[in-house]
């Protein structure tokens, strides 16, 4: 009886590694599937803990995510908690990352550095999926939303959908701010 729950905990650590190493790489089922050679079904049902994981499985799915047998097997090893993104600079707009690349369609939180020169709004103003969230750490935010011209002040915080037309700028000096994006707001506002 012990050797199955022994058994069980090791198939659990793989299946969360499995995933883990899929998503830390970017890589979708459908490509761990076809490196593995397997059907994009059964890594689906493998990940899922809906089928068991056979010792075939084991080479081949560590072979498609470019580590040893002995890292998928192995625990995860303890993540560095310190984000150490690089910024990225985009019409007149320069952002740090304040949060790790998690899984796709989740938030991330930005600090971004406005320019002063940023004052001109574009003709239409841009719209897009989910909603954005910012916090002024200094200086005059100008804040486009709809029909709205807002100024928005250090220590305040505004929260709006992105389906609303919008933009923002600096109103009389450089602003710093804090800012949560889902993935369509950081596609918008870096350009990627």
């Amino acid at each position: 009886m012990k050797a199955n729950a022994s058994e069980e905990v090791v198939d659990v650590r793989v299946r969360r590694r499995l995933r883990e190493l899929r998503t830390e790489r970017g890589l979708t089922l459908q490509q761990v599937a076809e490196r593995a050679s397997i059907d994009v079904s059964t890594l689906s049902r493998l990940e899922a803990g809906k089928r068991r994981l056979a010792l075939d499985h084991i080479s081949a799915l560590a072979a498609a995510l470019a580590v040893s047998a002995d890292e998928l097997l192995g625990p995860s090893p303890p993540q560095d908690p310190r984000v150490r993104g690089r910024p990225r600079t985009y019409d007149g707009m320069t952002m740090w990352p304040l949060t790790h690349r998690g899984p796709a369609g989740g938030l991330h939180a930005y600090k971004i550095h406005i320019s002063a020169k940023r004052r001109t709004p574009p003709h239409v103003l841009p719209v897009h999926a989910g909603h954005d969230w910012l916090y002024v750490l200094d200086g005059r935010l100008r804040l486009l939303l709809g029909e709205e011209d807002l100024t928005i002040e250090p220590g305040e915080a505004v929260e709006f959908t992105t389906w609303t037309p919008h933009w923002f700028g600096a109103v009389a000096g450089p602003v710093e701010l804090i800012a949560i994006l889902g993935p369509q707001g950081e596609r918008l506002h870096l350009h990627a």
